[in-house]
């Protein structure tokens, strides 16, 4: 191999690519989101038999081999010696698999320059409630730009549909049964690295805005530094739904005040951050935002003047007797989804002006959905899509360009973090038990179908038992739900031929194949997870929460 005397990081800064770390004892580049060439520039050379790897590298941005050998990212992985063995004999097919990152620079001996990761993500979004999904009545243009310019995940699960479960997995990548938050205002404990940890370890500075959700039943107390998951830079407090009065926390105990509508001022404390940071160490921010959940119509008034109630279009799924009910719903959900809209495109900008959009990753999604009455229910914890699916999108134009492209295999909320440390270069703890899909984001691995695991563990708070409420175990695959309770098989749609869902197949004899091979899919997913799927009331006691007749812990405000 030749190379001139130009530096990688010169080359870099040239023509826009990334490292990637492999273990072959050899360094080459090629250009981003081409396929690998022999004529690329002239500071490098590829000799055969590096060129023949041509057909199975397009999309990665650059291959740098340390000749110390560097095996990073097998998680739960093979020796170093093992690894060898596969790459001396050829497994390439092993080596660029999802168990290794796509894009894993060196912390230590790479001076390269570190993504940055700003993470936004709302209370209750539905994954229908955006532009660029199809709807016709909902206001976002900031997000219908960013998703064409995004990697979109169109069937991004919530595996258990709610605010606490969803956020403890989305801060240690683990199941709820494992981090043990399956119920709300309970405490998320400390016995896993987190994704701040983590980033924090690889030298990154981090911040925390908005809703926490993860300190127990009091949700306006103070969050002491140790109880905050590694989060360095706080603006937080529990959670509050009062979006219009709502207060925060910084490093002292003394509760303060965001003014006005609390999104849009938690949105320019994130500006100002991303300002007095943007010279500096890189960064992973994470701001959450309360709204679109409900009360519905506490949008600034500008937002809700934007919506006709009577002239909204509902869902199939919605009964003719709740059409009211739900077009009133839906008229201030969308008036705090445009609100939301604008606080978006702000922070585009600031990172535009600031020229960090490039090197960022950035990432829109939801903690979970909302029904607004379709099939007659309210909120969320329930199986069917509306509560289950959100927005996800993922940009990173250093790394993935600026050419939108859809996803339909599911991810699931685990997932989340060891994607993120995939694309960000960095080791992924050996307490994830999510996957890590960034080959899948960056183009290099195609997979056509993931089933995601969802669940609710103890029904409570907003669907009580006696609402109707059920410890349930299913599946969302690209094409199919499936569901039990604890009595048995209770929701099976094919969601290509029916995506209201309006059709339950399960127990149907012509479909009695399908059913029991997602009922395999199903079982060995509770298996990988050490699931049992007992009653709620088991998992309760093992954990030792305090709750009601209901089973829903009581919390103060």
């Amino acid at each position: 191999m030749k190379f001139d005397e130009e530096s990688p990081e010169k080359a870099q800064r040239k023509v826009g690519i990334k490292n990637f770390e492999f273990a072959l004892g050899v360094r080459f580049a090629f250009p981003m989101n081409r396929s690998l060439r022999t004529d690329f520039q002239p500071w490098q050379t590829l000799d055969s038999p590096i060129a023949t790897l041509q057909n199975m590298c397009d999309s990665f941005l650059v291959i740098y081999v340390e000749t110390d050998i560097l095996v990073r990212k097998m998680k739960k992985a093979s020796t170093r010696r093992e690894f060898l063995q596969a790459a001396g004999a050829g497994a390439v097919s092993t080596i660029l698999s999802r168990k290794l990152s796509w894009a894993v620079p060196s912390a230590k001996k790479s001076s390269l320059h570190k993504p940055n990761l700003v993470f936004i993500f709302a209370d209750q979004w539905r994954a229908q409630a955006t532009g660029y999904a199809g709807n016709p009545d909902v206001r976002t243009p900031n997000l219908d730009k960013l998703a064409e310019e995004s990697i979109s995940f169109s069937r991004a699960v919530s595996g258990c549909p709610v605010c606490c479960p969803y956020r403890a997995s989305l801060m240690t990548g683990r199941y709820p049964l494992t981090h043990g938050v399956f119920l709300n205002d309970v405490r998320l404990s400390s016995d896993a690295v987190s994704i701040a940890q983590t980033y924090n370890q690889a030298g990154y500075e981090t911040a925390y805005v908005g809703k926490w959700h993860l300190d127990g039943r009091d949700r306006s107390a103070f969050i002491p530094k140790e109880k905050r998951q590694g989060f360095r830079f706080w603006r937080a407090m529990g959670c509050t739904h009062d979006y219009n009065n709502s207060f925060y926390y910084a490093d002292e105990n003394v509760k303060l005040k965001w003014e006005g509508y609390d999104a849009i001022a938690q949105t320019r404390q994130v500006q100002q951050y991303i300002r007095e940071h943007s010279g500096g160490k890189p960064f992973a921010l994470f701001l959450s935002w309360g709204p679109p959940h409900d009360p519905y119509h506490t949008a600034p008034a500008k937002y809700r003047e934007l919506f006709e109630q009577k002239k909204l279009v509902l869902p199939d799924n919605v009964p003719s007797h709740h059409w009211d009910s739900a077009q009133k719903a839906l008229a201030g959900y969308y008036a705090h989804i445009a609100a939301l809209d604008d606080c978006i495109g702000w922070i585009l900008v600031t990172l535009r002006e600031l020229n960090l959009e490039n090197d960022t990753i950035f990432v829109f999604t939801s903690d979970h959905g909302d029904m607004l009455f379709s099939h007659g229910e309210q909120n969320k914890q329930r199986p069917w899509d509306e509560s289950i699916l959100v927005p996800f999108l993922v940009r990173y134009p250093a790394a993935l360009g600026r050419q939108g492209r859809t996803v339909d295999m599911p991810i699931n909320t685990p997932d989340i973090m060891p994607t993120l440390l995939g694309l960000s270069g960095l080791d992924i703890p050996d307490t994830v038990e999510g996957t890590d899909f960034s080959a899948v984001v960056s183009g290099s691995e195609k997979i056509t179908d993931n089933a995601a695991l969802i669940c609710c563990p103890s029904p409570f708070g907003q669907w009580k038992r006696e609402n109707g409420g059920k410890e349930y175990r299913g599946v969302r695959t690209k094409r199919y739900t499936y569901v039990r309770d604890l009595k048995g098989p209770w929701l099976l749609y094919d969601n290509e031929k029916d995506p209201y869902q309006l059709d339950n197949l399960c127990s149907k004899p012509e479909h009695s194949e399908l059913q029991s091979r997602l009922d395999s899919i199903l079982c060995e997913k509770l298996r990988q997870t050490n699931d049992d799927f007992l009653p709620g009331w088991e998992y309760i006691k093992k954990w030792g929460y305090e709750v009601d007749q209901s089973g829903t812990v009581v919390y103060t405000s």
